[in-house]
């Protein structure tokens, strides 16, 4: 009998209202690097159980990686009932499913990779970034593995195996007496759309081009966001004013404007759980509710919001299908109770490529990469971030030289009401501890910066 079975048949034994046992058995390869070399491999074995009970309307949890007696996990869950107070508008866990069949989301190769495999791609990497003008290399490579299981006590069974593979490149350089760096990053599902000297060249390139920066004068710009930072933008300050219990409380900053227009004509994002090679895409969420592309904002039009069971019965609501137990690096974890999340949050590419974006700017900044990118105040919009490398002075329609750090302190409405155009060059975006997305460049005007 399998842990879910046993879990679940005990639960039923000692008469528990609803039960539902989440089984994560994980491989997970990491490759480390420091000061221009491999500096360590590692190959860790997971498999984690964790049980979600719903006891006269109190819900609670627990987990373990400790498996010889799985039923003792819903004792500790039950223990924890008696510290909660009952939820009256839950109504029940999923019991039946239509899978959706999905394409590129597991490979066989990255399954069974093996440490040395592992090495020679991390080492691709390294030496795509190398140059006599980058001092330092540093990043990292993580390939992850996964059978994910879902059961409950009203008779719902599914699972999933799937991979991920993640690299990124931090190229460094000390030249001309102010450090600079350069970012390269690729995410995706199979080995064969993984491009380990892409992303070191990527890296690489960025390094060399932000060598002697200048000041960027304090003002107002248009600014260039490349793919790499849109993904931070839509991660850390976009994406929670759709939650469902975020707007339903009132602290969104578009709570009350369902089916209004918040964006300019022509910009799509939406939540795209099918995107092939995405990271975050799936059949079926981490409830076993059924996923679905959803649209967030179409064509400037604010449309949906995303939720789980939880959220969703509080406001008497159906689940969109974005329950999500979030592993780490990537990939589904058995946490007993989940949050809703987008799994890619896909902005949907222009016409235009970069380059043509760049020749028609007239005063502006290009921005490769973004940090310290936080909500100063989420019920209004208001929003901090830092550029930190790719950043670039444009004039008339040119690159005139790299340019130094600056801050920007914005709004999140003001931001998508005066996007001037979105770029053909879509690309998966995964920052640590960050949401999966699907970004292309972008360009917004009238954005005022700081020097630092």
């Amino acid at each position: 009998m399998s842990s879910i079975d046993t879990v679940l048949s005990y639960a039923k034994s000692i008469k528990i209202d609803e039960c539902e046992a989440i089984f994560c058995q994980s491989r997970i390869t990491t490759i480390r690097i420091t000061d221009s070399e491999i500096a360590e491999v590692k190959q860790n074995y997971e498999k984690k159980l964790g049980v979600r009970i719903i006891h006269q309307k109190k819900i609670c949890g627990a987990e373990s990686t400790i498996l010889e007696n799985p039923a003792t996990i819903v004792d500790s869950a039950l223990r924890l009932a008696s510290f909660q107070n009952p939820k009256a508008f839950w109504k029940s866990l999923p019991s039946q499913l239509k899978k959706v069949s999905l394409e590129k989301l597991y490979d066989k190769r990255l399954a069974e990779i093996s440490g040395n495999t592992a090495a020679d791609i991390a080492q691709q990497m390294i030496n795509s970034a190398s140059d006599k003008k980058v001092t330092s290399i540093t990043g990292s490579l993580n390939i992850v593995s996964e059978k994910f299981e879902i059961g409950n006590s009203n008779g719902l069974r599914c699972s999933d195996d799937a991979t991920y593979i993640a690299g990124t490149i931090n190229a460094d350089s000390d030249i001309g007496g102010m450090a600079v760096s350069g970012i390269g990053h690729a995410s995706c599902r199979t080995l064969d759309a993984f491009d380990p000297k892409a992303v070191g060249g990527d890296a690489k390139n960025m390094c060399i081009d932000s060598i002697n920066p200048q000041k960027c004068e304090e003002g107002e710009y248009s600014i260039i966001f490349e793919p790499y930072s849109v993904g931070e933008i839509l991660s850390f300050v976009f994406a929670s004013n759709f939650n469902l219990k975020t707007y339903s409380e009132k602290r969104s900053c578009f709570s009350g404007m369902l089916d209004s227009k918040i964006a300019v004509d022509g910009f799509t994002v939406f939540d795209d759980p099918h995107a092939k090679e995405g990271i975050g895409s799936k059949s079926f969420d981490d409830e076993g509710v059924a996923t679905q592309v959803r649209p967030l904002i179409e064509n400037g039009v604010f449309k949906n919001v995303y939720s789980d069971l939880f959220d969703a019965f509080k406001e008497e609501k159906n689940s969109s299908g974005n329950a999500s137990r979030e592993g780490s690096p990537m990939g589904r974890d058995s946490q007993p109770i989940p949050q809703s999340a987008p799994h890619n949050l896909h902005l949907t590419g222009g016409k235009m490529s970069r380059d043509e974006i760049i020749k028609e700017t007239r005063h502006g900044l290009l921005v490769g990469r973004l940090w310290y990118t936080y909500a100063v105040n989420p019920i209004k919009g208001d929003f901090s971030c830092t550029s930190r490398s790719g950043i670039r002075i444009i004039e008339n329609g040119k690159i005139k030289m790299p340019g130094k750090s600056f801050r920007i302190v914005h709004n999140l409405p003001l931001l998508l009401q005066n996007i001037s155009a979105v770029g053909n060059d879509e690309k998966n975006v995964l920052q640590w501890a960050s949401l999966p997305s699907i970004a292309p460049t972008i360009k917004a005007e009238r954005i005022q910066i700081t020097p630092i």
